[in-house]
């Protein structure tokens, strides 16, 4: 199997706050992996790091044979947890905007998912709901080929009715050369897509393995799990 992502003892320091500390991870290609851990155990910090928008301390991240630089920029397509686009842009122009950024952007799947999720591309970004403003974000982060997907809390302010397609905008956009690396608290909801997971607490894996593998272990849902390591 692959290995896309590589992670080599790797930490990052604030000053005397350790947000990652000496983490070792290997992940695979063609996985939809979850990175789950209460607030404050390193899961935004990783996702920059890996992003290349912070630098860690000590150790190396490798992706797909590259230190985080323009060229992972290239092959890793990011939602990250807060908006990031212009409220007065409308859809269409973001439409373009991305067709003119990335050389892997389809604009065919971004209007055939949003057509699917009736949003009009002549719409303004101010006139929507947050869940919608989401729903854009997220596709326009699938609707690109990227190698690498990292979704930072994807249906957060999604509502339960457009969370199904969501998920399965997720698993029918990506190859079985890529992976995604989902970040979020609604394990429950997740869960279904996933085929790896990482818990981590104040920086550290704690826990790491295939879905079917830790449901066996512990005789109990991905989500129980949880529940049970941090006495949520």
């Amino acid at each position: 199997m692959t290995t896309l992502l590589q992670l080599h003892h790797v930490s990052k320091s604030y000053k005397k706050h350790i947000a990652i500390d000496d983490l070792t991870l290997n992940l695979p290609a063609g996985k939809i992996i979850g990175l789950l851990g209460p607030n404050g155990s390193g899961k935004t910090t990783l996702i920059k790091l890996i992003n290349g928008l912070l630098q860690p301390s000590k150790g190396e991240i490798v992706i797909d044979g590259f230190r985080p630089s323009i060229e992972t920029k290239k092959i890793i397509s990011y939602l990250p947890d807060t908006s990031y686009l212009r409220e007065e842009m409308k859809i269409r122009d973001m439409l373009t905007y991305f067709e003119d950024f990335y050389e892997d952007f389809s604009r065919e799947r971004a209007e055939k998912l949003l057509s699917d999720l009736n949003l009009d591309i002549n719409e303004q970004l101010k006139n929507l709901s947050k869940g919608n403003k989401e729903k854009v974000q997220l596709i326009l982060v699938m609707s690109r080929k990227a190698k690498l997907y990292i979704l930072d809390e994807p249906i957060g302010g999604v509502d339960p009715a457009a969370r199904d397609y969501i998920l399965k905008t997720i698993i029918n956009n990506f190859s079985e050369e890529a992976s995604v690396l989902i970040s979020t608290h609604l394990i429950a909801d997740i869960e279904p897509i996933l085929d790896e997971v990482i818990f981590l607490q104040d920086g550290k894996a704690i826990l790491q393995g295939t879905v079917d593998d830790l449901r066996e272990e512990y005789g109990k849902s991905i989500d129980s799990i949880f529940r049970e390591k941090y006495k949520a």
